[in-house]
């Protein structure tokens, strides 16, 4: 496929196939054409310079999954929770998430195997709701990855914290450095490296579940049966009441962010269509027993108010307690250790992911949503200077030596667990008018690449309704019963935020796109995704284009153009390298 720019033809042998959108409805041939960048009618974004390889294997898609899924909230969130919420909310409000969680990939798998764009979700909310609210979205959710990466080193230096609490912030510096050469070089060398600390992050948690069963009934220090104690001790199982209750929300947001971003490795993924389903299906086992098993273990194990559980300086992970109260220091070094990878890990992912928004955002046509420079990417298909971009907001983590590691890192876990919340939300936006428009055009469930049945026709309403609730109730504890500023900002500023961004993308459109002369009555561009059924003549624009909502006509949407064509699975070489081994890596992915 080639891209026309400036009358040059750019060769680009690793995007994605897509069908032509110039066909009638009922033509679905899926012949292929050249897409020029400029042409307001291209639904999705398409690459400036050389674009996004399509390097990430089965095998690293797969267990980038689970690395979304575990990370820092997992091993190093549950034990804020458990301190602000009780063993009894910890359980219950993670259960809760986890199956909205679910449910939202499930959405956002259906669109992602039809679509396999870069951007992901924050394209599909462009394109099938309201391009105000997916630019607002989008530049949200490179702050969120952003900030995330911060989050992360920052978690660094809590962990560090075991061993020594001597100059914490240049491991977050050394953290840091590597994190962009491993980002700078080719996605395979993302890919492979998340899939190894996936793998570690796996065995170890296998481990610490058959040692928090063991500690549980009376293979620990002092030989006691523990049992449901912890639960009846004074505070428990619910501490701080409805106000501790709902708080955990938010936290366990933070735990589950990540995994809306699979939706981002679809642009770089071989055989989408046969790849993402699978990704998604699994997710929820993955869940059930590695969130919901893991956090039942910790609420039996650990008590709330154990020291140093969670406070303005430090925050302790629940898995190095288990460890030590199992009796072995040097199993708690070891744990520990694997949280620091897992810490690596998850800035490593978020990074990835903040980079491909941005450049998502400025290969935007007409007009751009970002700098076009954020397009440029490199031989290897890196956007280089997105990446730059995104990790020099990582820098924030430095502050955390002014003001206590474990305050900040509460801070920038409440924010990040709302943006996440965001994007859950607008997942089910965007799957809402999706699936309207495919109804109402008339297309045939069976064309859709993945379907979850089940989730017809309540998936998209249940997830919208229930993040709304989550994001309204889970800062109580903020305004009652003693109202604290920070702890109420670092809950509900991305509303503000989200409405200011979608503000100035309705005036920047109105003033420099929508009021712009045509000569006479000529006719401007035909409707597409972003424009309602409005007459097209200049009088009638300039009258009402600062009145006219820019919510997607859902009978307008083009819902054939940048379908992914189906290319042939060479499972051999996508999953194993080599035939010899294709028995045991098929055995791997059970067991994973």
């Amino acid at each position: 496929m080639e891209v026309a720019q400036d009358g040059a033809r750019i060769p680009i042998s690793s995007s994605p196939r897509i069908k032509s959108s110039a066909k009638s409805p009922g033509d679905n041939s899926g012949r292929e054409q050249h897409v020029d960048i400029n042409d307001a009618e291209a639904p999705f974004p398409q690459p400036v310079r050389g674009g996004l390889h399509r390097g990430l294997s089965a095998r690293q898609v797969q267990m980038i999954a689970i690395a979304g899924t575990i990370g820092t909230g997992l091993f190093l969130g549950t034990g804020r929770s458990l301190a602000q919420g009780g063993p009894a909310s910890i359980l219950i409000c993670y259960g809760i998430v986890g199956f909205v969680v679910y449910v939202t990939l499930l959405l956002l798998g259906e669109m992602a195997t039809q679509y396999p764009v870069a951007g992901s979700f924050n394209a599909y909310a462009t394109r099938f709701f309201s391009p105000s609210y997916g630019f607002a979205l989008s530049w949200n959710y490179w702050f969120n990855d952003a900030v995330s990466v911060a989050s992360d080193l920052t978690a660094a230096q809590l962990v560090l914290q075991f061993w020594t609490t001597s100059h914490p912030w240049v491991v977050s510096l050394l953290f840091w450095v590597f994190l962009v050469s491993i980002n700078a070089s080719h996605v395979k060398a993302y890919g492979e490296l998340e899939y190894w600390l996936s793998f570690l992050k796996v065995a170890t948690i296998v481990i610490f579940i058959v040692v928090g069963i063991l500690v549980n009934v009376g293979v620990n220090k002092s030989h006691t049966y523990i049992g449901t104690h912890n639960w009846h001790i004074p505070g428990a199982p619910f501490v701080g009441g409805f106000g501790g209750f709902a708080k955990v929300f938010v936290t366990a947001s933070f735990a589950y962010g990540g995994t809306e971003s699979l939706g981002i490795t679809a642009g770089e993924t071989k055989n989408p269509s046969q790849n993402m389903p699978k990704v998604v299906k699994f997710v929820f086992w993955r869940i059930l027993l590695f969130y919901i098993l893991s956090i039942l273990l910790i609420g039996l194990n650990v008590p709330w108010d154990y020291p140093n559980l969670s406070n303005k300086t430090t925050t302790t992970s629940p898995f190095t307690i288990v460890f030590t109260l199992a009796g072995s220091n040097v199993a708690a070094s070891f744990m520990n250790t694997v949280i620091l990878t897992s810490v690596l890990s998850a800035g490593n992912h978020a990074l990835f992911a903040g980079t491909r928004v941005l450049y998502g955002l400025s290969v935007v046509g007409p007009i751009p949503h970002a700098p076009r420079i954020f397009s440029r990417t490199t031989r290897a298909g890196v956007p280089l200077y997105a990446l730059l971009a995104t990790s020099s907001i990582s820098v924030l983590c430095l502050a955390s030596s002014y003001i206590g590691s474990g305050q900040l890192w509460g801070w920038l876990q409440n924010i990040v667990g709302v943006s996440n919340q965001i994007a859950w939300l607008s997942i089910g936006l965007a799957s809402w008018r999706f699936r309207k428009a495919w109804i109402r055009q008339g297309r045939s469930l069976d064309e859709m690449k993945f379907r979850a049945s089940w989730t017809w026709p309540w998936g998209p309403y249940f997830v919208i309704i229930t993040v709304i609730a989550l994001i309204l109730i889970q800062g109580w504890s903020s305004i009652i019963p003693t109202f604290s500023p920070v702890d109420f900002v670092s809950y509900y500023i991305e509303i503000p935020v989200m409405v200011v961004m979608g503000l100035c993308w309705v005036i920047a459109k109105n003033t420099f796109i929508d009021s712009t002369p045509v000569p006479g009555n000529a006719p401007l561009d035909p409707p597409n995704e972003t424009t309602s059924l409005i007459p097209y003549d200049t009088e009638t624009r300039e009258a009402h284009h600062k009145w006219t909502s820019d919510i997607v006509d859902i009978r307008t949407i083009d819902l054939y153009s940048d379908e992914y064509a189906d290319e042939p699975l060479d499972e051999v070489n996508d999953e194993t390298g080599g035939k010899r081994f294709l028995f045991f890596w098929r055995l791997y992915d059970m067991l994973a």
